[in-house]
């Protein structure tokens, strides 16, 4: 297994070269194609009737996300054009009302095998940035790897991403924390070392005698260098375990399953996940 198609979603001229600058290293890392999707939102609220000057204001919300678009995709291909000539890649241009942004962006991470998507929180992001990644991991069902701004300009690390040398996998023997673990099965064969993280395992279930001991069992069959840490939750929040233990072992990436929870029928990052999203300084690798 190899990561042979690989998608970003940029949303903003601003964002498009430090986007495709983490994307595009993947994508050569690894041979893949890199699918660029720029993308404007029409905000227009949909299931109203239109007349007089909604009309108007309903044709000037869908000019200028045309314009939006437009303008990720002249600033994307700009990007482009500063990166290794051997990149294989394609942008398209797309324009989704506020309503469809899920399925739009759903659609098009099923059928890639990773998506790279740099941090969406901080100033010069707006809602469609954590949108994307909320769709692209529980509609798209994709994997998600979002790349914290620290790395950004600097291309040794960047190119690194594709070769970590110590992965730290947070495991908590749930169904997300499996999944990020065997979609990032490309990633850990390349490093040097994966430490699997258990913080306060539970007393009683099926590992309570071996936490994380099957798994690490299963990356070794996969010819992968693993071990197993488990940890005391000292601190308020998992997320800050998780975050001392990285820094400490000199973690240079962490796969983590993505936990949600429902809001209007459509899953959201909990709570968990956006704070180790918000204080993470090594890419974190996400499934759900």
């Amino acid at each position: 297994m190899s990561y042979k198609s690989i998608l970003t979603v940029v949303t903003s001229p601003a964002q498009a070269e430090p986007a495709i600058a983490a994307a595009a290293q993947m994508a050569l890392g690894f041979d893949a194609h890199l699918e660029v999707l720029a993308l404007g939102v029409d905000q227009a609220q949909i299931g109203y009737a239109y007349i007089g000057s909604g009309a108007v204001l309903t044709e000037f919300s869908l000019e200028r996300a045309e314009a939006e678009a437009r303008a990720a995709a002249e600033a994307s291909e700009k990007a482009l054009a500063e990166i290794d000539p051997t990149l294989r890649y394609s942008v398209e241009t797309v324009v989704a009302e506020m309503g469809s942004l899920t399925a739009v962006v759903g659609n098009a991470a099923s059928f890639v095998d990773l998506v790279v998507q740099t941090r969406p929180y901080g100033a010069g992001h707006g809602y469609q940035a954590e949108a994307v990644v909320e769709a692209a991991l529980f509609e798209g069902r994709a994997s998600v790897l979002i790349v914290p701004e620290t790395l950004m300009g600097k291309t040794d690390r960047l190119a690194g991403m594709a070769r970590p040398r110590r992965v730290l996998l947070a495991w908590n023997q749930s169904t997300e924390a499996l999944a990020a673990a065997k979609r990032a099965l490309p990633l850990l064969k390349q490093a040097d070392l994966v430490d699997v993280t258990v913080v306060d395992p539970p007393a009683r279930g099926p590992e309570r005698s071996d936490p994380g001991g099957l798994l690490c069992q299963y990356l070794v069959r996969h010819g992968i260098k693993a071990q197993v840490s488990v940890l005391a939750k000292t601190m308020p929040k998992v997320s800050d375990v998780l975050a001392r233990h990285a820094l400490e072992e000199g973690c240079d990436m962490m796969v983590m399953g993505a936990y949600g929870h429902s809001r209007l029928r459509e899953a959201v990052l909990g709570g968990a996940t956006r704070a180790v999203l918000e204080s993470s300084l090594i890419p974190v690798l996400m499934a759900h």
